[in-house]
């Protein structure tokens, strides 16, 4: 970095490599989903949490493990910026199809509204304008109490 390299580093899921990583300049944090060529998914979801909470500054890059379009999805659900992948496409029987497939989940796991907004917009401790609404024990009406159907005339 010193001599004016962009440097993009892949690292495992350890939250304290990411902080160290970028403090020290990184452009971008590229932490392993699985071992790679491995096509695992996303083997360890909380310390990739972990990561994306802290790391709001640069972007977050899951890189390695992804083997079928849903792992590129649920990456990009999480709330990464961005997925890097080679072995399930290079690896595929088709790989332009595999390759197309893998736009589509990437483009899925991201809404044009999350697009404008980005993660690292959103304050420390408040849940960021990512991935998926808050899970919960207990059912909660998706609409308005107060909304009723229309009740027909008669």
């Amino acid at each position: 970095m010193k001599e004016g390299f962009v440097v993009m580093p892949y690292t495992n899921d350890d939250v304290v490599t990411a902080k160290k990583l970028r403090d020290a300049g990184a452009a971008c944090v590229m932490p392993l989903g699985a071992p790679i060529g491995s096509g695992l998914g996303i083997q360890n979801f909380a310390t990739l949490r972990l990561i994306l909470e802290e790391i709001r500054e640069i972007p977050v890059i899951v890189d390695a493990g992804v083997g079928v379009p849903s792992d590129a999805a649920i990456a990009m659900e999480s709330g990464a910026d961005g997925v890097l992948m080679n072995t399930a496409i290079a690896g595929s029987p088709d790989p332009a199809k595999m390759a197309a497939a893998m736009k589509l989940a990437v483009e899925a796991g991201v809404s044009p509204s999350r697009r404008a907004a980005s993660r690292r917009s959103s304050t420390p401790g408040e849940q960021p304008a990512r991935g998926r609404r808050p899970l919960g024990a207990r059912a909660t009406a998706p609409s308005p109490a107060r909304a009723s159907p229309a009740t027909p005339r008669g």
